[in-house]
């Protein structure tokens, strides 16, 4: 089977440090590679691959200022498309733009939805949903108005992670800085439980950096690392009593959330969007309503097991799981 794969081109694929949707992109397509499929992936061209490399963009256009996100991206997808025939497959993992070429093409398309932001986005879905074929990444991201193809959680290379088995008496908080992913809220954790947090991700609401987490960042109790990648970010997940995910959205999927599990570290987090399909209350975290919750969790998060939370990603999280789903899918699809 001849799969073409459509990657986002704002960073590279894999990403440096930030970059989940080409991270995951990146994930599936080595493990599709390692399981015998043929697959191109339409990435920028400075992609680290075992695929076939195709594309005409030079760089991601979040690395290089000189990149225009439009100009390329249309550059991008046009460069897919012209060749759509050469596939028994199209997957895209870049959005609803490639959506208006699918009448054009006879080739089969399944396009993995990285989180459905708002009704807003509806208009280039649902006209599309018999000829393209949607996937969620967890139950809790699916739109009750649209019709899916599957269900298919992300997974990780385990080992890529390796297991901490002491963690460390400090809180960790992994994720961009946002009001949606609650920086502010784990920094107020740590300073009513007097301990170390360390903060590690981009600014991408530099305003709310600025206002809610910056003035509180002492460089002892409150230490902000910015992004980080590679045996540094694996570390960082291992190195922890807990991960405070204390969100203020429904959160699609969560990739730090497995990363920190598979490294032996718990999740205190949020009760909403997918967490409850990813945490397992009680066994390999909290599932917790208020901030004043999270306060009481962080007590109480010492009596879960370390080896809880990565059996539980060995078991539901790997990437070889991830890409065994997906075969399934595109051979139900062609046949």
């Amino acid at each position: 089977m001849k799969i073409a794969m459509l990657a986002p081109i704002a960073w590279r694929t894999p990403p440096r440090h930030y970059g989940p949707w080409e991270l995951v992109t990146s994930l599936l397509t080595e493990a599709l590679v390692a399981k015998g499929l043929d697959v191109t992936l339409f990435a920028t061209q400075d992609l680290v691959t075992a695929a076939t490399l195709a594309g005409p963009v030079p760089r991601g256009y979040e690395e290089d200022p000189s990149i225009d996100a439009k100009v390329w991206e249309y550059a991008h997808q046009s460069h897919l498309f012209a060749r759509a025939g050469e596939f028994d497959l199209i997957h895209n993992q870049a959005d609803f733009p490639a959506h208006a070429y699918a009448p054009l093409i006879d080739t089969p398309m399944v396009t993995t939805i990285h989180g459905f932001s708002s009704d807003r986005i509806l208009p280039m879905y649902k006209p599309y949903e018999d000829r393209v074929h949607y996937v969620a990444i967890s139950e809790a991201d699916r739109h009750p108005g649209l019709k899916y193809a599957a269900t298919i959680h992300h997974g990780i290379r385990l080992d890529e992670f390796p297991f901490d088995a002491e963690g460390s008496a400090d809180l960790l908080f992994f994720g961009r800085m946002h009001p949606d992913k609650g920086a502010a809220e784990a920094i107020r954790v740590a300073q009513s439980t007097s301990r170390r947090l360390d903060l590690y991700g981009i600014i991408q609401d530099t305003g709310y950096f600025e206002r809610e987490v910056a003035p509180y960042v002492d460089g002892e109790q409150i230490v902000y690392h910015g992004p980080v990648g590679g045996e540094a970010r694996v570390k960082a997940l291992g190195a922890a009593r807990a991960l405070l995910h204390l969100i203020n959205f429904d959160e699609p999927f969560g990739l730090s959330v497995i990363e920190a599990m598979a490294c032996g570290t718990p999740v205190i987090a949020i009760d909403r969007g997918s967490m409850p399909e990813l945490i397992d209350h009680g066994r390999t975290g909290l599932l917790i309503g208020s901030e004043e919750e999270a306060i009481a969790a962080v007590g109480q998060v010492g009596a879960i097991a370390r080896g809880a939370c990565r059996q539980a990603i060995e078991e539901r999280f790997s990437v070889e799981a991830m890409a065994d789903h997906y075969i399934a899918l595109y051979e139900r699809i062609v046949a």
